[in-house]
């Protein structure tokens, strides 16, 4: 059962007309943000951005959402269903938007406004979302905005990040991957604290927080012999002794973890937990072990996945469904996925050989005209997606029980 009796192939050329009559101004937008990195929780130049350019096409906005001074929040439509999706916009320090946030908040705004003017023009009951989430690279935006209630109602979750063409090396002659597996993380802060004393005149009385800091990254380095391929452990050192001929009373660190699930992450948390605390052990000196970010792994939705390659093949696209090797970053949308059914897509844009994300080399490419034609063509894929969510009855509880098996579903 539908609710629509209007095709999708007529919300495609609806979809299509408004995006083009907008693509100048979302043009603007996309690289007012990427010529303006700015990092996590501090993305002030691009909230106020994209709240000026949604208020100039006749949204309500609220912004400073959820009690987080740069995430906003944008409604269209009534009644029915609800669908969200994500925009994201902090950059990274020293390489600015090497990870192309700059594109998912394109993508996202642009679905937002294909999905919300199909509702309008067919008057069909169904309601839009667009949430700016802050802070993905570090600080975990969407925990908090799902902790604030941002996310209460939300009946499907959507977004698009972008990539190189080719992720791995298997994909063939697709361009870009419905459905990849990533990595749940966690970060580890750890503080050592022993007792100054002169290094050359009586270091007998002194307890060292640099050994302990040290004797617990190497016990760390150690224990990744014994981690599965696609576990990840990192380490930055955030406070240690400036001086050489003072035996240091404080050093501090931080370490982020990772698992493909959330099972395996609690047990290799555990086990560089050991490790840390055997540095102070070792030592003589006290410790204190905190921990927060967890982001999930992301739980992958077939509907979702094929629907979008569908669609995004009706563009043109090549898209592989999906892939079962996991992509050992992490994001912060797994912490959705496990609230409600969602879509994480990498979409592929033009970089030079051997480009990835994170590197000075992909923050250039996400600045390009032809990066940003491919994430309004991916925007539209997902707003099409939000059509059928909204109007298929059949395709939606589909889409829910496939949801509620992957969440019951034991790693």
């Amino acid at each position: 059962m539908t609710v629509s009796i209007v095709g999708v192939e007529d919300v495609r050329v609806s979809i299509d007309l408004a995006l083009d009559e907008l693509h100048g101004s979302l043009r603007k937008v996309n690289h007012e943000i990427w010529s303006n990195p700015e990092l996590a929780f501090n993305e002030h130049r691009a909230h106020d951005t994209i709240c000026d350019f949604l208020e100039k096409q006749g949204f309500a906005v609220t912004r400073h959402a959820y009690g987080l001074d740069t995430s906003f929040e944008a409604l269209s439509g009534s009644g029915g269903r609800l669908v969200n999706f994500n925009a994201e916009y902090d950059a990274l320090p020293d390489i600015g938007h090497a990870c192309g946030h700059n594109l998912i908040a394109t993508s996202s705004i642009a679905a937002f406004l294909a999905l919300s003017f199909a509702l309008k023009k067919h008057g069909i009951p169904g309601r839009a979302q667009l949430l700016g989430t802050p802070a993905e690279e570090n600080g975990g935006g969407k925990a908090d905005l799902i902790n604030a209630g941002a996310y209460k109602g939300v009946d499907i979750s959507l977004m698009a990040h972008a990539g190189p063409k080719k992720i791995f090396a298997d994909q063939g002659e697709a361009g870009g991957i419905a459905g990849t597996l990533m990595n749940a993380r966690k970060k580890i802060i750890c503080e050592f604290t022993g007792k100054s004393a002169h290094a050359g005149g009586n270091p007998w009385d002194g307890v060292n927080a640099l050994d302990a800091l040290i004797s617990a990254y190497n016990n760390v380095a150690v224990l990744r012999q014994q981690i599965l391929p696609e576990q990840r452990i990192h380490c930055a050192f955030v406070d240690t002794p400036k001086v050489a001929n003072v035996i240091p009373e404080y050093t501090k660190a931080y370490w982020q973890v990772r698992s493909p699930s959330l099972k395996g992450l609690n047990s290799l948390v555990s086990k560089v937990r050991n490790c840390i605390q055997a540095g102070a052990l070792a030592t003589g000196c006290e410790i204190k072990i905190k921990e927060e970010e967890l982001y999930t792994d992301v739980r992958l939705n077939d509907t979702l996945c094929e629907r979008y390659q569908v669609h995004m093949g009706g563009y043109g696209r090549k898209v592989m469904k999906r892939h079962d090797k996991v992509l050992t970053a992490s994001s912060d949308i797994g912490n959705v996925s496990y609230v409600t059914p969602t879509l994480h897509t990498m979409f592929g844009i033009p970089t030079p050989e051997n480009t990835f994300p994170h590197h000075p080399s992909f923050a250039v490419s996400a600045g390009t005209d032809e990066a940003h034609t491919e994430a309004v063509v991916v925007g539209k894929s997902l707003a099409l997606i939000g059509w059928e969510m909204l109007t298929d009855e059949t395709l939606f509880a589909t889409t829910r029980r496939q949801w509620q098996a992957e969440i019951e579903r034991e790693d």
